[in-house]
């Protein structure tokens, strides 16, 4: 469902006949008969469109004053329907609050029509430029209605690594590979599902819940799938990106890849949006994997009392470096910098950052090689310092970051301050 409109009207066979001309796929329609009511779902759904009849307990422009006061971040479309065709009543309300006034009886196709321009239109200012879908007003209104619902399933996407993409291979490319993403995304959905954008890299799904496994898993064979057709035949044999400029020159970069994290239930537990977006992210960062796109969904049996995981900054930095006074150098700007340099490479003290001498032959680059191969250095960052400028042999070893020497201890402290931040 894209849009939601409620119905606010005393007359029970006329709000039942409104509901059925306007509700469709992706419209859905609510109607209520008591004020009180009205304002606790206008407070709760927010919906889009607010239709009010002056056959309520209160004076029509009145109430569509009260609206407007309770709902001045999202302002709904409200369209007033009065038994009167007098020009002042008209201009009174309309100057009160709402957006439209039919008098009644009300033709159905004009009222279907009228009612789905202002949708329409409504929707129209809230979209994309780039993918033509919901921005973050839609997305956060359609999260909020979730809250309340029993059978959907929510799943948030993030295209990784897409700033590197956009350094190596222009914003106009950058564009037409999250096209592609969300083209794949909307074959997948059927007509009650709803997809909308939260930022340029991340989207969120609504659907059922019996689908979003079978949907993420699709979305992320179907991207990987595509996905190598965006680079250079060289980018593409090598297996990595390398960046360009003077700040990043040297430094490979992976693949773009796409991860999802999907949340299908427990909602009614939740507090806010907020609530369920932290919730969202959680479950995300669990489908990181080195290299590829990847999924994970929630599901409450696997959840528990303390499965929360503080989070730990690893300053473990490693340094072999063969010329002593350099070492002796880094290690202490190093720690003057307030990491830990260690002298070991163990598993229960694994570096965040191994800066490597390469020798004046390379020589060591097979124990690059030993490393990344290992399990427990899959997430180690590994900078190659060099006199042997061959950047491509130390890449493909496995390096993250070449820089030759002669270097300044200043760019080698950006470097590892960049990688421990990321």
């Amino acid at each position: 469902m894209l849009s939601s409109v409620l119905i606010i009207d005393k007359r029970k066979e006329l709000s039942v006949k409104y509901k059925k001309c306007i509700e469709d796929a992706q419209t859905s329609v609510i109607t209520t008969r008591i004020l009180n009511d009205a304002m606790e779902k206008i407070q709760n759904i927010e919906p889009d469109m607010i239709i009010i009849s002056d056959s309520i307990d209160e004076d029509l422009g009145t109430f569509c004053q009260r609206i407007r006061a309770l709902t001045y971040n999202t302002r709904p479309i409200i369209v007033a329907l009065s038994k009167s065709a007098d020009s002042g009543d008209k201009i009174s309300v309309l100057e009160k609050g709402a957006d439209d006034f039919l008098s009644e009886p009300v033709n159905n196709d004009e009222f279907k029509t009228r009612i789905r321009a202002h949708l329409r239109r409504d929707i129209e200012l809230n979209l994309d430029s780039k993918t033509l879908l919901p921005g973050q007003k839609y997305v956060k209104k359609a999260l909020k209605r979730v809250l309340t619902s029993d059978n959907q399933a929510v799943l948030l996407i993030s295209i990784e690594n897409l700033e590197n993409y956009k350094a190596v291979y222009t914003e106009v490319a950058a564009d037409k590979l999250i096209q592609t993403f969300v083209a794949i995304a909307k074959s997948t959905l059927d007509e009650n599902d709803f997809i909308g954008q939260v930022d340029e890299n991340n989207f969120i799904i609504i659907t059922n819940r019996y689908s979003v496994e079978k949907l993420a898993s699709f979305l992320v064979f179907a991207f990987d799938t595509v996905a190598p057709k965006f680079y250079s035949d060289k980018d593409a044999q090598r297996g990595y990106m390398l960046l360009k400029g003077e700040r990043y020159a040297g430094m490979r970069a992976n693949f773009v890849s796409i991860y999802a994290g999907g949340v299908l239930e427990g909602f009614n537990m939740l507090p806010s949006v907020d609530a369920l977006v932290d919730r969202l992210i959680s479950v995300k960062n669990l489908a990181r994997i080195p290299n590829g796109s990847n999924y994970a969904i929630e599901r409450v049996k696997i959840s528990g009392a303390g499965s929360v995981i503080d989070n730990f900054s690893n300053k473990n930095i490693y340094i072999q470096e063969s010329d002593e006074s350099l070492n002796y150098l880094i290690k202490t700007a190093l720690e003057l910098q307030g990491y830990d340099v260690v002298t070991e490479l163990r598993d229960e003290s694994v570096p965040a950052i191994i800066i490597m001498d390469s020798g004046d032959n390379l020589s060591k680059l097979e124990l690059l090689r030993k490393l990344k191969s290992l399990p427990n250095f899959i997430n180690t960052k590994i900078i190659v310092t060099t006199n042997v400028h061959d950047k491509s042999a130390i890449l493909d070893s496995g390096a993250d970051l070449y820089l030759p020497k002669p270097y300044e201890i200043s760019d080698l402290i950006r470097w590892v301050e960049y990688f421990i931040r990321k």
